[in-house]
């Protein structure tokens, strides 16, 4: 964050100040966490029926914060109310999130030298914004927000970790309905927007697809005329956003109209891609790290807004695709456990989209071996949940995966729609609980078996976290970073 006072900080967020000198400085972070404040930082007080980060603020003052942005008064313990020595700085606002928002506006506009990309889509928006902001930081300093911290609290705090020496910034944009985005949008307006897919993750939310789409194409409404549209041109959807945006539109993907394309796709034995890149630049073979066939598309995108970044020359954008890493946790994570047993963690979240894509990959990693899918409920469908979670079973099924662990009730479409495959070779068991699973898969789990485990945050996470700590190594794929 750039240094301001706290009259400046004031006056950005329409706030007043209490027991607060107005010409101290702000010159550390902003944080709404009173463990992580710093010397010089200021501590966002949230309300909350739960917590209340009022019952933080005098501790953040103590850890070195200046004041506390919150929408009441607050005294040290102790004290008097009033102008005392314990009385703590306070920033006086209405609403603390809005506050929060005007002020990461204020601060990007205080940053003209800054590019603000922003990205989203239904799946993949996390990844593909970690190896756009891995390629980003070969051409200068970069900021981008830590796993999928996209929302209208994750956003302005992202904006707000950017300083005078920032010249990137990568924000992932989430939604929940018409006009999140375009909120977004408003605090820190993108020069470069990317959509990634549009998909029905969400749909119990938005109510149809259509209705996905209007609020993913409100990131390529919001750029300037001389932005960049980055659009896949895999997704007939996302192409279509061309006619509603006034910037310049580049497409990728492996589609023959692309302007930044792959071809002659092949995957290794790990499921890893290699491809002949195609650029305005010229061309140039690439091999991926990463595991996963759909790899290929985020990584086109991530080319693709890389070349607007600067990072035209077609060898030197290959050689660092091909050095990218996955860094946000439990997405396409790959380990080895020492008896011979690999393990696909991709459990942070799931849709039918993203399910499907880690299928894909678990049938391409594991062929020759026996596959295990333990598939866990896929949240936010609403009407579209029966038919969602069966597509996933059929799917299943049809990709010939040999044993298919559904864990819980809300999930058991997918093994009845498995089940109800008559070609399948393979089993599904329906099981109550995530520790079901784990003791079924450590009595039939033999040395060369591929296990994915897959779902939306319903503590699937935890087949994979017994997985590992059955004494995994870690193996070609893995990358976490960041938390």
């Amino acid at each position: 964050m750039i240094p301001l006072t706290l009259a400046e900080a004031a006056d950005a967020v329409g706030g007043h100040l209490r027991d607060a000198d107005p010409t101290a400085r702000i010159t550390g972070q902003v944080e709404f966490d009173s463990r992580k404040i710093g010397p010089g930082g200021l501590f966002v007080a949230f309300p909350g029926e739960q917590v209340d980060g009022h019952e933080f603020a005098a501790a953040a003052v103590a850890a070195g914060a200046v004041a506390v942005l919150g929408t009441r008064p607050v005294t040290g313990a102790g004290t008097a109310d009033g102008r005392t020595a314990g009385a703590v700085p306070m920033v006086l606002v209405d609403d603390a999130l809005v506050a929060m928002a005007r002020l990461a506006r204020a601060v990007l506009d205080r940053l003209p030298r800054l590019t603000v990309i922003g990205l989203t889509g239904s799946s993949g928006k996390t990844t593909t914004k970690d190896l756009i902001a891995q390629l980003a930081a070969r051409l200068g300093e970069t900021v981008a927000p830590a796993g999928s911290f996209n929302n209208e609290l994750g956003h302005p705090y992202t904006v707000l970790r950017a300083g005078p020496d920032t010249r990137f910034l990568v924000l992932e944009m989430g939604a929940r309905g018409i006009g999140h985005i375009r909120h977004l949008c408003a605090v820190a307006p993108p020069r470069i927007g990317l959509v990634i897919n549009v998909g029905v993750a969400h749909i119990g939310e938005f109510g149809s697809v259509d209705a996905i789409a209007t609020a993913k194409g409100e990131l390529v409404e919001a750029l300037p005329p001389d932005g960049v549209a980055v659009l896949n041109a895999d997704d007939p959807r996302v192409r279509q956003m061309a006619a509603r945006t006034r910037a310049r539109v580049v497409l990728a993907g492996e589609h023959p109209e692309a302007t930044v394309r792959a071809e002659q796709v092949t995957l290794d034995q790990r499921g890893r891609a290699a491809y002949r890149l195609v650029t305005p630049a010229g061309t140039a073979p690439v091999r991926l790290a990463v595991t996963g066939r759909h790899q290929v598309g985020n990584s086109l995108l991530a080319a693709a807004v890389a070349g607007e970044l600067g990072l035209t020359d077609p060898a030197a954008l290959a050689a660092a695709l091909g050095e990218l890493k996955l860094v946000s946790t439990r997405r396409m994570d790959v380990f080895d456990r020492p008896d011979g047993i690999t393990v696909i963690d991709d459990s942070y979240n799931a849709n039918p989209a993203s399910t499907a894509a880690a299928l894909r990959s678990l049938a391409d990693l594991g062929a020759g071996r026996r596959t295990f899918a333990v598939l866990g409920y896929l949240a936010e469908l609403g009407d579209y949940e029966q038919q969602g979670h069966a597509e996933v079973g059929r799917l299943a099924a049809e990709l010939g995966v040999h044993r298919l662990l559904v864990v819980g009730e809300p999930a058991a479409p997918i093994h009845r729609a498995a089940a109800a495959v008559a070609t399948w070779e393979g089993e599904s068991v329906l099981v109550a609980d995530q520790q079901s699973a784990i003791e079924l898969l450590r009595r039939e789990l033999a040395d060369g078996d591929v296990v994915l485990v897959k779902g939306s945050r319903y503590r699937t996470w935890d087949v994979a976290d017994a997985l590992r700590g059955d004494g995994a190594l870690r193996g070609d794929g893995a990358g976490e970073a960041t938390a």
